[in-house]
């Protein structure tokens, strides 16, 4: 549930922290007063496309935080364990845009990218808008409804996970069913890379080795030199070295450190130091023997390596990528060498992935089939409390295995008549404008009702319908909206009708004021007093009568009887 809002430098919005409760809220404002805005900073937070054109004049940037009680959102909770972004029973969202174009995005605290939000937010808040029943004639969206009110996410993702699987395979068999004229064009260029590379037998990691080997051979008379030099002052100058030297100093200091105690750390020291010199003389009397100073054997690996470079610069391709292209170019010609032995494979790979993909879309379809039943008669239900008393609502569902998608081989199709005795027709051709609006709000409120997501915005879904209709539709909101011991239900209206704001358990109010020289919208927590005045406002317009707070005191007076 969403409890707390808080915007910063949005749009009109100088600062905003706002506190959200369970059941219906009305959200209310003469036009313009910056109800919208409202909406647009929590689409912002939810992941939408950052605009910095949204943020206030004169501002460098735009903050919004949205803070969502998930204690009984089993779902969520896990999600967000998986992705490392849990803290306790609350889940808080914020994203900061800067007048730079720069977007930041953050759950509890932690910095992520947009995907991450989106997801988030598709299990925390459904948000439902005033244009959908423009939408709602759309054959994918009225899929999406069907699918989202059956709760069909694990089945779609089956149907989608296998369609992938199975278009990869087909794609791979067009590949390898090109024509003839084609493959032998290529199998002969294949064949003679392979073979020059075959000849190279250039070995995993023998370039760098090489490379290495020759910076020392190359270099082995100035190495020998400086080698012979520090053995030479570290143990052979008959003069003076650094061992003889050393020995000296820790002999002297034994003779005092039985006088002085505090001497024998340096003493000791200086003893490990005599011992780390004798072993690099050691060493470098070693490596000293076993440089090799051997012109043939120095040519020989420049060559191998400019044989190396030369293939290497032909393929178009660094030397330590020679290797990997060969065992590429082997493996295409291996493919085309078994090209009939490949198409069998993969035919009967197809047949697999075809006959399984099948038998998840006929559970799917089953499903939906199912869920139709259900939600037809809901549906068909409402519709008689939304003004079209015998009307009807009917899903047609037609399975076509020809033709197949990521959600299915399902047709979907929403019929309706909106007139007792008349056949149900696609929804596009028979509802008008008002009753379109009616219907989808309908349908809206079933799914939504369905929904496991606790947090529902109706975004002036009330368009079009008015009077006793309008009432009812406050109802069933109000009913929506009403929190229970297992779930605390929450729904968000934003309205222009005062039938339906005198639904709701809870009551906003956006204001918009000036100064003449800058505008701000703030939002109001109503009273019951501030309640009455804001209803009979928008019952009389202007002017309010007392007849207009009577009335509006009646209607707030009969939503508590629900």
């Amino acid at each position: 549930m969403l409890k707390h809002l808080y915007i910063r430098n949005f749009a009109i919005i100088d600062e905003l922290d706002l506190e959200l409760n369970a059941g219906m809220t009305a959200l209310t404002g003469e036009t313009g007063a910056g109800k919208s805005i409202l909406l647009g900073a929590l689409n912002l937070v939810l992941g939408d496309r950052a605009d910095n054109d949204s943020i206030k004049q004169d501002r460098d940037f735009a903050e919004i935080v949205a803070e969502f009680d998930i204690d009984q959102l089993e779902e969520v909770s896990s999600w967000l364990v998986a992705q490392e972004l849990n803290t306790d029973d609350e889940c808080i969202l914020r994203r900061r845009i800067a007048k730079d174009g720069r977007s930041r995005a953050y759950v509890n605290g932690t910095p992520v990218n947009l995907q991450i939000i989106r997801e988030l937010a598709e299990m925390l808040i459904d948000i439902h808008g005033q244009h959908e029943h423009q939408s709602i004639m759309k054959s994918s969206v009225q899929r999406q409804l069907l699918d989202d009110y059956a709760n069909h996410r694990p089945l779609l993702e089956a149907v989608s996970n296998l369609y992938v699987e199975l278009k990869l395979v087909e794609d791979q068999l067009q590949r390898l069913q090109q024509s003839s004229d084609e493959q032998n064009d290529r199998l002969d260029l294949l064949r003679f890379q392979t073979r020059e590379l075959d000849a190279l037998a250039l070995e995993e990691n023998e370039y760098q080795a090489l490379d290495v080997q020759h910076k020392r051979m190359a270099n082995a008379e100035k190495i020998n030199s400086s080698v012979a030099q520090a053995i030479h002052l570290l143990s052979e100058d008959e003069n003076s070295n650094t061992q003889s030297s050393l020995s000296q100093i820790i002999n002297s200091l034994a003779d005092i450190t039985d006088i002085d105690e505090s001497l024998l750390p340096v003493s000791e020291l200086l003893q490990e130091a005599l011992i780390q010199i004798d072993e690099s003389v050691s060493l470098l009397q070693n490596y000293r023997d076993n440089i090799d100073i051997d012109p043939a054997q120095l040519a020989k690996i420049e060559q191998r390596i400019q044989d190396i470079l030369d293939l290497a610069r032909k393929h178009r391709v660094e030397a330590e990528e020679l290797l990997s292209l060969h065992l590429s170019l082997q493996k295409e010609l291996d493919d085309i060498d078994h090209v009939d032995e490949r198409l069998v494979e993969l035919s009967e790979e197809q047949k697999q992935l075809e006959e399984k993909y099948l038998k998840a879309c006929s559970k799917l379809s089953l499903s939906r089939n199912k869920a139709i039943s259900k939600l037809n008669k809901n549906i068909t239900q409402s519709m008689q409390t939304l003004g079209m008393t015998g009307g009807k609502f009917e899903i047609t569902i037609e399975t076509q295995a020809d033709k197949r998608s990521a959600s299915g081989t399902d047709q979907i199709e929403f019929t309706v008549t909106a007139n007792a005795g008349q056949s149900c027709k696609p929804l596009a051709r028979v509802a008008s404008g008002g009753e379109l609006a009616r219907i989808s709000l309908a349908i809206q409120m079933i799914i939504a009702n369905n929904s496991k997501i606790p947090s529902l915005i109706f975004d002036e879904v009330d368009s079009g319908v008015g009077g006793g209709i309008a009432e009812i539709v406050g109802q069933h909101l109000r009913v929506l909206g009403s929190a229970s011991k297992a779930k605390a239900n929450q729904v968000i209206c934003i309205t222009h009708l005062p039938q339906v704001a005198a639904q709701a358990h809870h009551h906003l109010r956006v204001e918009k004021q000036s100064d003449g020289k800058q505008t701000r919208s703030q939002v109001v927590t109503l009273n019951d007093e501030q309640r009455q005045q804001e209803i009979a406002r928008m019952l009389s317009g202007v002017e309010i009568t007392e007849q207009s707070l009577a009335h509006a005191g009646e209607m707030i007076e009969r939503a508590k009887e629900i």
